[in-house]
């Protein structure tokens, strides 16, 4: 390995950063494989802010940003945000880990929070918020509660192709055996259904008997499965059905929830359900944070935290002051913009050229699916699956999906991998974006669709070198 510059202070990469050895440094001591990938594929950046909507990479291209996974509603550096964050730490004089302390930040973002939720849901009124730091934490405290609350119950129900995270818990209940083939053994019982399937669901409950089930774990639409939208009754039933044996249902409304769907709760008004708890986080921390919370009715919070138990579930950071601030102004301006209702509008525009597409150029995208702001495109095989003679399959397939991504970033449209679907890659533009830079983005998709109009030609325009370095890494690797 080359040797590598001396490392930069903080105060050095904020007044005169030195990017040209970034990915070298990250190669040499990060997740160093990854980082080879977008290498080989031109993507790996790194890109610095043009607005809150563009980003422009080391040779000067600027690219629209509708990647993020969910977790920049307002894209980066969000001048409302931000101006408030700056003002924040210049003025604030909140603790910042109040852990065994009240605080205003976190007492606020509590109510804030249950009463949206019990706008739409009046059975929450006196729900109770726990904080996190992530997704996949918020999903952990809700494996706890659900637990807790059905002690005698052995198992939790979830889904085909959903994904809920990558911690231990929360990887239970992600049914992908790449992912899963990390577990030594299981922490408690799933049992997978096929998503969206009501009369499945029913028979299941009564083969394995209500009193087995602790819990049902849902995404209303499923976004890492490349927006993956059930029958909307399927939702209902869930819910009638878990209510009538007193089964918990938890809505993981990681990236669904505060506007992404076109909807505050997807699963509430959308689904017509009443969940039990409910799983936040991505656009929570207004992409400047990490933050998760878990909000669950309080009898069932009560169970696991109730008196002496209090200290049952905590973490350091969860609830801090900073994460508490950013997540109260981001639900500010997700109100004040009205950006519920523009997802919703600005949702149906796009899905209708994204449809368009599919339309015109069959041979390049089979299959369109969006919800609101969350748009998907899976992708025809480069190669038809048939006429592979080496190699597996899903290799065939995580080609096909890289290569797309290729395709619309060289468009000038850096897009979303999906973790859990193949050859499926996702949008999640910014909440904010304008919309005359939304319908630029549609028309660097459309360019770039009639430039090339099949799969296969998104191989033969890939240069050969690209090619062989990125079999070599998916193969040998």
């Amino acid at each position: 390995m080359a040797k590598l510059p001396p490392p930069q202070t903080a105060e050095q990469i904020l007044s005169n950063p030195d990017t040209r050895d970034v990915v070298a440094k990250e190669i040499a001591h990060g997740n160093s494989d990854l980082i080879k990938a977008l290498k080989i594929a031109g993507i790996a950046g790194p890109y610095e802010v043009v607005d809150p909507w563009r980003l422009q990479d080391p040779e000067g291209v600027v690219r629209i940003n509708a990647g993020g996974y969910s977790a920049t509603p307002f894209g980066d550096n969000y001048p409302e945000l931000t101006e408030f964050l700056v003002r924040y730490l210049r003025e604030g004089n909140s603790m910042g880990l109040p852990q065994q302390s009240a605080s205003k930040w976190r007492a606020e973002l509590e109510y804030r929070l249950v009463s949206k939720l019990t706008s739409f849901a009046p059975s929450h009124a006196d729900s109770k918020v726990f904080f996190s730091n992530s997704g996949a934490e918020a999903i952990e405290s809700a494996i706890k509660f659900t637990l807790h609350f059905r002690p005698k119950a052995s198992c939790i129900i979830n889904f085909t192709r959903a994904y809920h995270g990558k911690t231990t818990g929360a990887l239970n209940l992600t049914p992908n055996p790449e992912y899963q083939q990390q577990l030594q053994r299981p922490s408690f019982d799933v049992i997978t259904l096929p998503f969206g399937d009501s009369e499945r669901f029913s028979r299941e409950v009564e083969r394995l008997g209500p009193g087995r089930i602790a819990g049902v774990i849902l995404e209303p639409v499923q976004g890492e499965a490349g927006v993956i939208v059930p029958p909307r009754e399927f939702l209902a039933h869930i819910d009638k059905t878990c209510k009538q044996h007193g089964i918990v249902t938890i809505a993981d409304e990681i990236q669904t929830g505060l506007g992404r769907s076109g909807y505050w709760f997807a699963s509430i008004e959308w689904g017509k359900m009443d969940p039990d708890i409910i799983t936040l986080a991505k656009p929570l921390g207004g992409g400047l944070t990490a933050t998760g919370a878990t909000i669950a009715r309080q009898k069932i919070f009560k169970k696991m935290l109730g008196g002496l138990h209090a200290k049952h579930q905590s973490n350091t950071f969860g609830g801090n002051s900073l994460a508490m601030a950013i997540g109260l102004k981001s639900l500010d301006i997700i109100e004040q913009e009205n950006l519920v209702e523009r997802a919703q509008r600005l949702g149906k525009i796009g899905a209708r050229r994204l449809e368009a597409l599919a339309t015109a150029w069959p041979g390049l995208i089979a299959e369109t699916r969006t919800m609101g702001m969350l748009f998907a495109a899976r992708f025809q095989p480069v190669t038809p699956t048939r006429n592979i003679v080496y190699g597996p399959k899903q290799i065939n397939s995580e080609f096909t999906g890289l290569l797309a991504l290729m395709m619309w970033h060289k468009a000038g449209v850096l897009g979303n991998f999906s973790l859990n679907a193949q050859r499926t890659i996702r949008l999640t533009p910014a909440l904010t974006m304008p919309e005359d830079l939304f319908l630029e983005m549609f028309d660097r998709l459309e360019q770039a669709a009639a430039e090339h109009r099949t799969a296969w030609r998104m191989f033969l325009r890939t240069p050969r070198k690209t090619v062989l370095k990125l079999a070599n890494f998916a193969l040998f690797s």
